[in-house]
């Protein structure tokens, strides 16, 4: 009588559990990698929402951005606030995650500048520039982190002398 093998040997187990071990090896860290890139894509998605609304606030107020005047809510004080009032421009302002920076994610404006040479200073949130006197800056919203994005790059500019300017901060 001749015997029929059924089912697979040990070996060959072992070499299919040696091959999924090596593919998940290579895929895990790319994994990991794709939420880190789809949090700064938010990020970059809600800065370009605050910066779309600033230009509806700026037609619908005959050429002015908002001020900190402009944000008379004892609780909101900072200018960007008045974008949110009433949800006329903005539900929200959007979270600011910056993954990979150590800086906590945040909906804050963190900073309101009133001085164009000022800087970001990696507190988390949006940096927002109010001066009303300097109209290369005023109106002017970044992410307030001073650290490189996803993909290390970090830009300069002279168009601002003293700024140096990051990936966050240029989209």
């Amino acid at each position: 009588m001749k015997m029929t093998r059924k089912g697979f040997t040990l070996i060959e187990l072992m070499i299919v559990v040696a091959i999924i071990g090596i593919l998940a090896a290579i895929a895990i860290p790319k994994f990991a990698d794709l939420i880190n890139k789809s949090k700064e894509g938010a990020t970059k998605g809600g800065l370009s929402s605050i910066r779309s609304s600033l230009q509806v606030y700026y037609g619908d107020n005959e050429g002015k951005f908002p001020t900190s005047d402009d944000a008379n809510d004892a609780t909101h004080t900072k200018s960007l606030y008045c974008l949110v009032q009433n949800s006329k421009y903005l539900s929200a302002l959007p979270v600011a995650k910056v993954p990979g920076t150590g800086v906590t994610d945040s909906a804050d404006v963190v900073a309101e500048i009133v001085d164009a040479a000022a800087e970001p200073d990696n507190a988390g949130g949006w940096f927002y520039y109010d001066d009303s006197t300097n109209n290369v800056t005023w109106g002017n919203v970044v992410v307030n982190v001073t650290k490189e994005d996803i993909k290390n790059a970090y830009l300069t500019t002279t168009s601002e002398p003293g700024h140096v300017y990051t990936a966050w901060s240029t989209f």
